[in-house]
């Protein structure tokens, strides 16, 4: 009996994981091909300001969301909204596969308007995600909410680790007459075969949320546990996650939480909580990611693969290391975000000093950035799922504004940085085959 619940544990983790992976595969996978479809499209590398903008539209999809809650609550089910957006993520990536490098004419201008039509589809399943993948995951108990978080870490992972068997942005340095320039090799395999692959892990994802709700269907109901007597059983069973037999919440009594008033929610730890919430995703989805060939091309693009691939390993492998070792001291997680920041100022330092930063030209240089940017994502990273999971007991409303100050963060962090780098260009990128500080 207790291999049969190890095993349907097991399998609950890996559908969560592989659901959670579909959250925000799409603008992680639109991010990494920008090198490729730069060289293509009409827009060139005005193109990473257009993406911006759509990411920022995208927003309507949680506004709209946040607003049903409020104004109408217990009528928003999230086993319908989700398959409604993984349906469209999954046709609009296949229509992106297929009509991504087709360009029409607007005001007497050449557009890749299906590539950005398709794209604004994609940020707007994304965003929406955040305000109903969350909320969802409260019908489990809490470790799942970790296992959510480490497939989030993977939908950054497997496209970087494509792009790299790609071979976006390698390049070479020739010696030629007029000297050193230089020379771009040519990709593996084209565009359309990576947003195929976008094609399918959307799929697997959406499959995998059927399947979770066709496991949900079971006659089991799993019972909270708020007994002082039987709390030590509830310790016992989060040390060893993935062998507890905890099961989902049955759909009633999820819908009894909704419409219950969430009177105490607003204590000033969630409110503590949240803070952190934002600050982190502010960092790592906006702030940093739009300085990052800043503070690492100047070291070449050994340090820049490096850093985006380590640092998206360091991701999922925070959130499982939360999965056994779970901080729930508030100034233990104050001073947890206090250091990331210390590593997010010496990236963004970097990043302003470029093309010229410090120890440029050494390997000590190398391995400073590529720590950095490994430390800077994994503290950040095991800081929004104990988060996550700490506010999963304050119920389903929790979840919900977990959700928003998550994408709220990311909007601001990304809209603080969209002048400074594209409009008054206060950071300047190394050029390449060239010594930039003589």
């Amino acid at each position: 009996m207790a291999d049969a619940w190890c095993n349907r544990a097991l399998v609950t983790h890996i559908l969560v994981a592989l659901f959670g992976m579909g959250s925000w595969i799409s603008v992680n996978s639109l991010w990494v091909e920008l090198p490729v479809v730069v060289d293509i499209l009409p827009e060139r590398w005005n193109l990473p300001a257009y993406l911006s903008v759509l990411i920022a539209f995208g927003n309507l999809g949680p506004v709209a969301v946040t607003l049903t809650h409020h104004f109408a609550p217990g009528c928003l089910n999230e086993r319908v909204v989700i398959p409604s957006i993984q349906v469209l993520a999954v046709v609009a990536s296949a229509f992106l596969a297929i009509f991504w490098s087709w360009v029409t004419t607007v005001a007497g201008e050449p557009r890749s308007l299906p590539f950005l039509l398709l794209t604004f589809v994609l940020s707007f399943v994304c965003c929406t995600s955040n305000v109903t993948f969350l909320p969802f995951m409260y019908r489990y108990p809490p470790q799942y909410i970790r296992t959510f978080f480490v497939g989030q870490g993977l939908s950054a992972l497997f496209p970087c680790v494509v792009a790299l068997g790609q071979g976006v942005g390698k390049l070479e340095c020739l010696e030629t007459e007029n000297g050193t320039k230089p020379e771009k090799f040519k990709e593996n395999f084209p565009a359309q075969d990576f947003f195929w692959f976008l094609f399918v892990m959307l799929t697997v994802s959406a499959l995998s949320f059927l399947a979770l709700l066709y496991r949900d269907a079971a006659p089991v109901v799993r019972k909270d546990i708020q007994a002082p007597e039987q709390q030590l059983e509830k310790d016992q069973e989060e040390e060893n996650p993935l062998k507890n037999g905890g099961t989902p919440l049955s759909e009633e009594q999820v819908d009894v939480e909704k419409q219950t008033p969430a009177v105490s929610f607003w204590t000033l730890n969630n409110i503590y909580l949240l803070f952190l919430l934002g600050i982190s995703n502010a960092l790592t989805n906006g702030v940093l990611p739009s300085v990052q060939t800043f503070s690492c091309l100047p070291y070449g693009t050994m340090a820049f693969h490096l850093s985006v691939v380590l640092g998206n390993i360091a991701n999922p492998l925070a959130c499982f290391v939360a999965m056994f070792v779970l901080l729930r001291s508030s100034a233990g997680l104050g001073i947890m975000s206090l250091g990331g920041c210390v590593f997010a100022a010496y990236l963004l330092a970097l990043a302003a000093l470029s093309p010229c930063p410090p120890l440029l030209g050494s390997n000590a240089g190398v391995v400073v950035v590529v720590i950095s940017w490994i430390i800077f994502t994994g503290l950040f990273s095991y800081l929004k799922v104990v988060v996550g999971t700490l506010l999963h007991g304050a119920g389903h409303t929790a979840l919900l504004w977990c959700g928003v100050f998550i994408q709220a963060g990311s909007l601001i962090g990304a809209l603080t940085m969209f002048p400074l780098v594209s409009v008054y260009h206060v950071f300047h990128q190394a050029q390449d085959c060239v010594d930039n500080c003589s």
